[in-house]
């Protein structure tokens, strides 16, 4: 059997077809609300925001890793929903995607909300703690941000 190459893709909403957006939902529901026991509404309204890219690696069609990049009000490029399926972790597929979020974001500020647990992961990546630590879901998170680059 031949072994399957692991690939990156970018997507605004309008270019998901529906069986790529449900298995991207399911991964997202299936860590975040059932593995995470956080019942929160996961579908919030900014997926399908014209400024919303969806980055994703997947193995065949079967997602891997995801995370979603929101265009603020402000201007801000704003990280969230970074999530790694279960079988997948361990195989540096968060690096690799947050790599390829960056350069989406480009030159831009950004900010993201870290579980606390992954503040170093985040760091690496060129974020720092911009406030104070909060719980939320009963999961302890801190915020954090990547300034603007000048070129």
């Amino acid at each position: 059997m031949p072994q399957q190459t692991t690939e990156l893709r970018t997507a605004s909403f309008a270019d998901l077809n529906a069986r790529t957006l449900h298995d991207l939902l399911k991964l997202r529901i299936d860590v975040f609300v059932v593995e995470q026991n956080c019942p929160y509404p996961e579908l919030d309204g900014r997926d399908v925001e014209p400024g919303t890219r969806h980055v994703w690696l997947t193995e065949g069609d079967a997602p891997l890793a995801y995370l979603r990049i929101l265009a603020d009000p402000d201007g801000v490029a704003r990280i969230g929903r970074v999530v790694v399926a279960p079988a997948a972790r361990g195989g540096g597929h968060a690096g690799r995607l947050m790599t390829a979020a960056l350069e989406v974001v480009g030159n831009r500020s950004c900010v993201l909300e870290a579980q606390s647990h992954l503040v170093a992961f985040y760091a690496r990546h060129g974020f720092t703690v911009s406030g104070p630590e909060y719980v939320e879901d009963g999961i302890p998170h801190t915020p954090m941000r990547r300034e603007a680059i000048d070129e």
